[in-house]
């Protein structure tokens, strides 16, 4: 057995996430130094570290900062490539846009204090090893640093016992989890002798010491990681814990645990199992046409802004597993691969700036309030009173229909053209493709409320707008129009990111 040497530990290629590390650790520190009438401080220094996390994945993306891509790292338990490089910008950016929207949120509730923005980071931390994890162990450690920080977070507004209820939720119903993943790991591990997913890899191409056992673990594992991205039948604590935790830790969960979680699903699926793809394929092709129509369904009847767009998040994730399952075809796996990871990337930009506006209307409730989250009878007339805020919040819904020159449309596109393509070789593919088409369809009918309330609907249209959260907004609508309109160049980059594994 080779023993580990800083060679393999190989912290150059991982110099983004391990200054983010020192950075949160950092904070924790000087945060205690921070005035608390100026705890925003802490934000903008997270916001830093954040951004100087991101150049350098940008730097590393361009082989100048650290080895050149892909990379082992962590004797050889995470690979640095071009699918985690991506994974993890679009990680970063949903932290920043998180913090953003949480700036002003915060001391208008009186939950101004400088451990929420640690936290972020460390939750942002776990997302970020998720992307890059090529041994099960990592992935559960990883898992849980994204989610006891999250636990946290949802709970964070103490003086409300929607925002206590939906946290005990998510805990309890997390540790579920996490016991499924943990014994799967320890199934997968008995059932080919390691826990390294090349070693899976070789297993279960090979001899592996007992395949069923292999199998009932790695279905273990998909159970464990389908409860982080949401996906039916295990998406039961979403609208509840989406509602209760504050608005922004809402729209950053909303992103973030889903781009991580999918990272690693993808990573163990794609990369580790083409052996079994025959298997998992029409599993993970099934699961998506009941997220796809439970999530939509289920939209259709919500009220309050926030269930419903939980109950959306849930359908967005069955588009995701859409080209997930694509991917189960070889011939298809490239572009299942890159639709995915750009899907994730113009769901990012959509959601956070849905959920801006919707933080923008309930700067107006009264610190005091139920803190529930508007109902979409509070955007009446919204589009009269606001009319940029009433524009960007039309894009953001239609960009989640799926409308034309939005990033949704072309998001959409790219799942679906992957799904196609693998329909000659199963027909639950089509039939994933077909469900697709028609619940975007019917996703119109609950979308386009919000609208109409703006404009068809007599209302004192009252929303508050801080400076902090007009950026995100802005740079947010102008990202999701930018994809919908020149979706070429960082489609071309998502092809480029291919998934590969450590080893």
């Amino acid at each position: 057995m080779e023993l580990p040497t800083l060679d393999t530990l190989n912290l150059a290629a991982t110099v983004p996430i391990v200054f983010l590390t020192g950075w949160a650790l950092l904070l924790l520190v000087v945060d205690l130094f921070i005035p608390a009438s100026r705890k925003h401080w802490s934000g903008w220094l997270a916001i830093l570290g954040l951004v100087a996390a991101g150049v350098g994945l940008v730097l590393q993306t361009a082989n100048v900062l650290g080895p050149e891509l892909p990379a082992e790292a962590f004797f050889g338990m995470a690979v640095v490539d071009g699918f985690a490089v991506y994974a993890q910008i679009i990680v970063v950016v949903a932290a920043i846009f998180g913090i953003l929207l949480a700036l002003e949120y915060l001391p208008k509730r009186r939950l101004s204090r400088g451990e929420y923005y640690t936290l972020l980071l460390f939750s942002t931390i776990g997302m970020m090893l998720m992307a890059m994890a090529s041994d099960l162990i990592l992935i559960f450690v990883a898992l849980e640093l994204l989610s006891i920080p999250l636990y946290i977070l949802t709970g964070f507004d103490r003086y409300r016992t929607t925002s206590e209820e939906g946290a005990m939720k998510y805990f309890l119903l997390g540790a579920f989890s996490s016991a499924f993943l943990v014994y799967g790991v320890a199934l997968t591990y008995g059932g080919t002798g390691t826990t390294a997913l090349t070693g899976v890899l070789a297993a279960l191409g090979g001899d592996a010491p007992s395949l069923p056992l292999a199998i009932a673990g790695v279905g273990l594992v998909v159970v464990g990681l389908g409860f982080k991205v949401a996906a039916v039948p295990f998406h039961m604590w979403t609208p509840d814990v989406y509602e209760g935790a504050p608005t922004p830790v809402t729209a950053f969960m909303s992103v973030g645990s889903k781009v991580g979680g999918f990272a690693a699903l993808m990573r163990v699926l794609i990369a580790a199992l083409p052996e079994l793809s025959g298997q998992w394929g029409v599993v993970i092709a099934i699961i998506a046409i009941l997220t796809m129509i439970v999530g939509n369904f289920l939209a259709i009847s919500q009220r309050n802004i926030k269930r419903m767009l939980a109950y959306s998040s849930i359908a967005h994730a069955g588009y995701i597993l859409v080209a997930v399952a694509a991917a189960q075809v070889p011939e298809a796996a490239p572009m299942a691969v890159s639709a995915a990871i750009f899907y994730m990337l113009t769901y990012a930009f959509t959601n956070l700036g849905a959920f801006g506006v919707v933080i923008a209307v309930e700067n107006e409730e009264e610190p005091d309030s139920a803190g529930v989250g508007p109902e979409i009878e509070d955007f009446a007339g919204l589009g009269r009173t606001r009319p940029l805020l009433g524009a960007m919040m039309t894009l953001f819904m239609l960009s989640l229909t799926g409308m034309p020159i939005s990033a949704g449309l072309v998001g959409k596109f790219f799942v679906f053209q992957a799904a196609v393509q693998a329909s000659s070789a199963s027909g639950w593919m089509l039939a994933a493709a077909i469900v697709g088409v028609i619940t975007s369809v019917i996703s119109a009918f609950y979308y386009l409320r919000v609208p109409m309330a703006m404009y068809m609907y007599e209302g004192e249209g009252r929303a508050y707008l801080q400076p902090a959260l007009g950026v995100a907004l802005i740079v947010t609508a102008l990202g999701t129009l930018l994809l919908g309109v020149i979706p070429t160049p960082l489609f071309e980059l998502a092809q480029q990111a291919l998934l590969t594994l450590a080893g």
